[in-house]
């Protein structure tokens, strides 16, 4: 039984060192599958690799003077913006200050022409009705020296509207 034992023993090691064999030349094989790849790889992507980078050295001065020449823009703008609304604000406060004085002016203007109204109708208005009433009065008074010329021809007391004439 011992024999069997050992010859059981050897065949497994036997199959063992076969298996082992076949994976070890399995590996070597996939690895000098896998160094051409990577080697192809490295072919290929090393001439695009050097291309991008003599761009970005060709661009980076190129991006950075234009963002540069953007910070300036925007610099300048912002300033620009800032007179733009110091113009504005002191325009509109000039306006305010030009409208303040035209109701100023005005309001004086309207002031004078009431105060003419007033002395218009005072200095020609009371005349007048001065005039109307002295008028009145003589007209009164003719009336009243008719009336008694005309009383002492016959008519014995003064009409109604004489007197009634004689009351205003």
């Amino acid at each position: 039984m011992q024999n069997w034992v050992g010859v059981v023993i050897a065949i497994a090691v036997v199959l063992q060192v076969a298996v082992l064999t076949a994976l070890f030349f399995t590996t070597r094989r996939t690895m000098q599958k896998l160094e051409k790849t990577v080697t192809d790889l490295h072919e290929r992507t090393g001439p695009i690799l050097t291309r991008v980078q003599i761009l970005l050295d060709d661009t980076q001065p190129k991006i950075a003077t234009l963002v540069s020449d953007a910070a300036h823009i925007v610099y300048l703008a912002r300033g620009q913006a800032q007179k733009v609304d110091r113009v504005f604000t002191d325009a509109a406060d000039r306006f305010r200050g030009q409208l303040l004085h035209i109701d100023r002016i005005l309001t004086g203007t309207m002031e004078a022409v009431e105060d003419a109204g007033t002395q218009f109708k005072q200095s020609f208005w009371r005349p007048v009705q001065k005039a109307s009433a002295l008028v009145q009065g003589i007209k009164v008074g003719l009336d009243l020296l008719r009336a008694r010329k005309g009383r002492s021809s016959g008519s014995p007391e003064p009409s109604a509207e004489q007197e009634e004439e004689l009351f205003i």
